[in-house]
């Protein structure tokens, strides 16, 4: 499976679309608000630019990167204003993979000036110039030393591609059964997810400071399975599901050993060792943060919407809407006598000189 070709959020803006169902990473988002605010500030105060540039990778499709965008303009206006200031302009890339659906976000466009009017008041004016550029942030995106800021939320826990060891010397699927990490999963399987994610975010970190300025800051929001390394309750359940559609001959029982998800959601432990070995950045803020999710139906369609394109090319679009349903149905059961958490780390570095 070639990642790049099949990973992507759910396109458009019906029921099932991530533009509609991506409010507990607008959620994650809120939450580091004063982390983002303290990095837009303490970078403009340090580079005073007359044009702020500035790349949100992993867009997706939905009003998220936007809303970021309203916050970061109202950050530097409140410091613009302080310090007596002209508001300097913004040029904004907002990239991800080429299958997005960059015509979506496009069309989101209105809203966020509206928003912005909102926020600022229907007289306040600025030089905000925004593009799409799509590609993989796990390759070159910008020229060196070009950025000022880079914003990523919810997007560097998947991986550049499924990760290798996965399949024994005989050729015999490792995580059968699973979708990713399970608790019958075999040592082998964690240790194959763990070191693609350190080749992954190292070269990430490479990348990035080659295209920052020196002082340059970014601010990150990776999903994280905590530093217990516990299991992901949703992706098990999920599995049940497809195991379910397996004993009903609705799909093969080879489909599900053989696909592996391309993800690793690793622990802020595991991420500050690979940002202090990698080198480049001087870490400012690292902490990790929990959010509850307490109806079924909210997490079935957010999984949906962040995971259909990727189940589809392997399972059929066919069996998505009842894969979903008996989905929900197995969140609903677990969470009558348990809870649902997901774990964000946030991270806030800059380049070093």
């Amino acid at each position: 499976m070639e990642v790049e070709q099949v990973l992507r959020m759910k396109e458009g803006t019906g029921k099932a679309s991530y533009a509609n169902n991506s409010l507990i990473q607008e959620r994650g988002i809120t939450n580091v608000r004063t982390v983002l605010q303290g990095s837009i500030q303490e970078l403009y105060n340090a580079k005073l630019p007359k044009c702020l540039i500035v790349a949100d990778l992993g867009c997706s499709s939905g009003p998220n990167s936007l809303k970021v965008l309203v916050d970061i303009i109202d950050f530097v206006d409140v410091t613009c204003q302080s310090l007596n200031h002209k508001l300097p302009e913004f040029q904004v890339f907002l990239s991800d993979l080429p299958g997005n659906d960059f015509n979506a976000l496009f069309n989101l466009f209105p809203s966020f000036w509206e928003k912005l009017k909102e926020r600022k008041g229907s007289d306040f004016e600025v030089a905000c110039f925004i593009s799409g550029t799509p590609g993989s942030f796990y390759g070159r995106l910008f020229p060196n030393n070009f950025l000022y800021f880079v914003h990523s939320s919810y997007s560097l826990h998947w991986l550049s591609k499924v990760p290798k060891g996965l399949v024994g010397d005989n050729g015999e699927a490792l995580n059968k059964g699973n979708l990713y990490i399970a608790k019958t999963s075999p040592p082998k399987v964690g240790k194959a997810y763990q070191e693609q994610f350190e080749k992954d975010f190292t070269l990430f970190l490479s990348l990035r400071s080659q295209e920052l300025v020196v002082g340059g800051r970014m601010v990150l929001l990776i999903a994280s399975d905590g530093e217990s390394k516990e299991t992901s309750i949703p992706f098990e359940l999920l599995s049940m599901a497809l195991k379910d559609m397996i004993l009903e001959g609705l799909i093969k029982e080879e489909q599900l050993d053989a696909f592996n998800m391309p993800m690793y959601r690793a622990s802020a432990g595991e991420m500050k060792e690979l940002i202090e070995r990698e080198g480049s950045f001087t870490l400012h803020h690292l902490h990790t943060f929990t959010l509850q999710w307490d109806d079924p139906k909210f997490v079935a369609d957010a999984v949906r919407a962040a995971l259909e394109p990727l189940l589809a090319s392997e399972f059929g679009e066919a069996t998505m809407d009842d894969l979903f349903c008996r989905y929900q149905e197995k969140i609903g059961s677990f969470m009558a006598t348990d809870k649902i958490e997901s774990h964000t780390v946030a991270i806030s570095m800059s380049k070093k000189g």
